[in-house]
């Protein structure tokens, strides 16, 4: 899996090239969201678009990433597929975890005007 990063109003959209997030592309999206954080960026807006399977290696390198901020700052993700979403309910991360959005457009424009992270 491939992603491509870039800024928007302050916020790093990191979209997803690729139809997995499992255990073979987690790592690599693990490292890509480490050195994004160590690199100063705090809020995250993650494409899923393009994903059509996620298994528990794709959620738990989603959860680490949020660890990594360790609370100052925040990932959102839109764009989610059926299946995608479908997991996302299931695990309860749409309920408090992570902020859902229908666009890219609306996930940026959210998390641009939030308050700065701390």
């Amino acid at each position: 899996m491939d992603f491509e990063n870039r800024m928007e109003n302050g916020v790093t959209l990191v979209t997803f090239r690729g139809l997995r997030m499992d255990a073979a592309a987690a790592p690599k999206f693990k490292s890509n969201m480490v050195d994004l954080i160590q690199q100063g960026a705090r809020r995250f807006v993650l494409d899923l678009a393009e994903v059509d399977f996620m298994d528990s290696s794709g959620l738990a390198s989603l959860m680490s990433s949020m660890k990594t901020l360790g609370g100052a700052g925040e990932i959102a993700v839109c764009c989610l597929g059926d299946k995608v979403r479908k997991l996302f309910a299931i695990t309860r991360l749409d309920r408090g975890v992570f902020r859902i959005f229908g666009t890219t457009a609306e996930a940026v424009a959210a998390l641009a005007t939030a308050p700065a992270p701390e």
